[in-house]
């Protein structure tokens, strides 16, 4: 491994390092993820994930143990707080980040467990999912065309480390989940039956639909159980990251006994 110390703002790998920090879409042209934080960096080493680069300021890297989690890239960068913070996306910056390669898309898993994703536009709330799934034991995520960019610095932070133990595959069309072997599920205001009284399958794909518009009537169509949420406190509807969290952890109840 190498330490190189950088002074220029306009050195070559932190002009591309805003970029994937600062634009949610940029690791789908440069083939790069940026990580800000220790959380992340540590949650993508613990997986097994190795960085390409690591970027640390001169104050972190006089930490032992922030000193060693660099050490986990071939490359490490250092920079003064100040440099850094002309790459961070974030109002109050990190002192450390890795680089990672954009994992491979990896084909459709027909008989596992899923959430499917339909043109969900909120960073957080697709992040929330996914933390959600990894917890719960859904371990497939099917993104439609129109859903936040999976590997965006927003959903990684609200991801807290879940896209390390996730197949993630974005940018499908509804025809796409046709590969699915297992039934479709959806919240509903026209539901066939309440989620705690429905026969829920066994494995299955959970369908979140968009913020405003819910699941899209395509989709919608190709579902094989629409079920309600009881909500005895009278609100008109649920955040759909709830309603996933709630989803799931129903599934998830049921597979324990």
């Amino acid at each position: 491994m190498s330490w190189q110390s950088i002074t220029a703002r306009d050195n070559p790998h932190l002009q591309r390092l805003r970029k994937l920090a600062q634009d949610g879409g940029a690791y789908r042209k440069l083939g790069g993820v940026w990580l800000e934080g220790d959380h992340l960096a540590r949650a993508a080493v613990q997986r097994g994930v190795r960085p390409a680069l690591a970027l640390i300021t001169d104050v972190a890297a006089a930490d032992e143990a922030l000193r060693a989690l660099a050490d986990a890239a071939p490359k490490v960068l250092v920079v003064s707080p100040a440099l850094f913070k002309t790459v961070s996306g974030l109002e109050s910056p990190a002192q450390i980040g890795f680089e990672l390669a954009l994992p491979a898309q990896p084909r459709i898993d027909a008989g596992a467990d899923s959430v499917v994703l339909d043109r969900l536009q909120d960073a957080g709330n697709v992040g929330t999912i996914l933390r959600s799934a990894a917890a719960l034991g859904f371990r497939q995520v099917l993104a439609l065309k129109g859903t936040a960019a999976l590997w965006s610095p927003k959903v990684l932070r609200a991801g807290m480390g879940a896209h390390f133990g996730l197949k993630l595959i974005e940018g499908l069309a509804v025809e796409d989940l046709g590969a699915l072997k297992v039934p479709l599920l959806a919240t509903s205001s026209h539901a066939d039956a309440l989620l705690h009284q429905a026969d829920l399958p066994s494995p299955c794909a959970w369908v979140m639909g968009h913020e405003g518009q819910g699941v899209g009537e395509a989709l919608m169509r190709r579902c094989a159980l629409r079920v309600g949420i009881p909500q005895p406190g009278g609100e008109e509807s649920l955040n759909v990251a709830s309603a996933a969290s709630i989803c799931l952890y129903e599934s998830a109840r049921r597979r324990l006994g």
